[in-house]
């Protein structure tokens, strides 16, 4: 059986609680920072450029005209998969950026991985720490 430090759990207990209050004081700021997240990028050769908002969705696409000199589309197609995938790695750095204030990197990347094992994991550890307690 095990023995109960009373103490070590309300410390821990203290410990979750501030990070809590720490997040919700800070949660309408960090929404409204997210909110606001974009990333935009050029393709190397300059003919595409996508911007992406918070969750990597496509806000704008541009063509370049001088695309239409060079009619390939299969290449043109993966240039702008490749842009928009670039401009989505670059707004989901900028997601991280504005929430590792509130939580640890690896809870924001297994929340946009939609790693629900992940988050999962985490939550586990921290009551597998108060169990021995």
């Amino acid at each position: 059986m095990a023995i109960v430090d009373n103490a070590a759990l309300r410390a821990r207990a203290d410990e979750l609680l501030g990070e809590l209050n720490r997040l919700r004081s800070g949660l309408q700021d960090l929404q409204a920072r997210l909110r606001q997240v974009n990333a935009t990028v050029t393709s190397e050769d300059g003919f595409v450029t996508a911007t992406v908002g918070p969750r990597g969705q496509l806000v704008s696409l541009e063509l370049d005209p001088r695309i239409y000199r060079r009619p390939d589309s299969k290449q043109l197609a993966a240039t702008i998969t490749q842009t928009i995938q670039q401009a989505a790695a670059k707004a989901q750095e900028q997601v991280m950026a504005a929430c590792r204030p509130y939580m640890p990197d690896a809870e924001v990347q297994a929340h946009l991985d939609y790693d629900f094992g992940g988050m999962m994991r985490r939550l586990d550890h921290e009551l597998d720490g108060i169990d021995r307690r």
